[in-house]
């Protein structure tokens, strides 16, 4: 299954990343190229403990059933999946700064390997192995490079 720690799945999320343009088409939702790559951002910093996800009781539930649905193979997210209100990027964000923000977090993710995960609770999927983390951040990332064709 792709993840973060595999270093072939980092390195071809990273190339995707380099391809993103300001002028980049968006295929689905709200966000322009900047403002999804603050978002991706926002919920790596969560991967790395850096942010603290806010505690959801009933999307807890829920995510914590359908968790092994997402998690549990390569399909890529739906479009137009929802998102924790933490996550929300709504003012304007300069492409590049942000790339480079991302990258940087990707690459702390990364160089941290399973013990430097984050063992704060997710705020829709609960307690998470840092394999899950690694899937998921793979997974969001992916999600997001799509949406823009990238």
């Amino acid at each position: 299954m792709k993840n973060l720690y595999e270093p072939a799945d980092t390195v071809a999320i990273k190339e995707r990343l380099v391809h993103l343009k300001p002028e980049s088409v968006r295929q689905w939702g709200a966000m322009n190229a900047a403002q999804a790559l603050a978002h991706c951002a926002a919920s790596m910093e969560w991967a790395v403990g850096d942010r603290i996800p806010p505690r959801a009781f009933l999307p807890g539930l829920l995510g914590r059933l359908i968790k092994p649905l997402v998690l549990g193979d390569d399909r890529p997210f739906r479009r137009n999946s929802p998102t924790s209100p933490d996550l929300l990027v709504r003012d304007q964000r300069d492409l590049d700064a942000e790339r480079e923000r991302l990258l940087g977090l990707i690459d702390r993710f990364v160089a941290a390997g399973p013990a430097g995960c984050a063992t704060h609770a997710h705020s829709f999927f609960g307690r998470m192995t840092p394999e899950q983390w690694a899937t998921l951040m793979y997974k969001h990332l992916d999600h997001h490079l799509r949406q823009f064709g990238a």
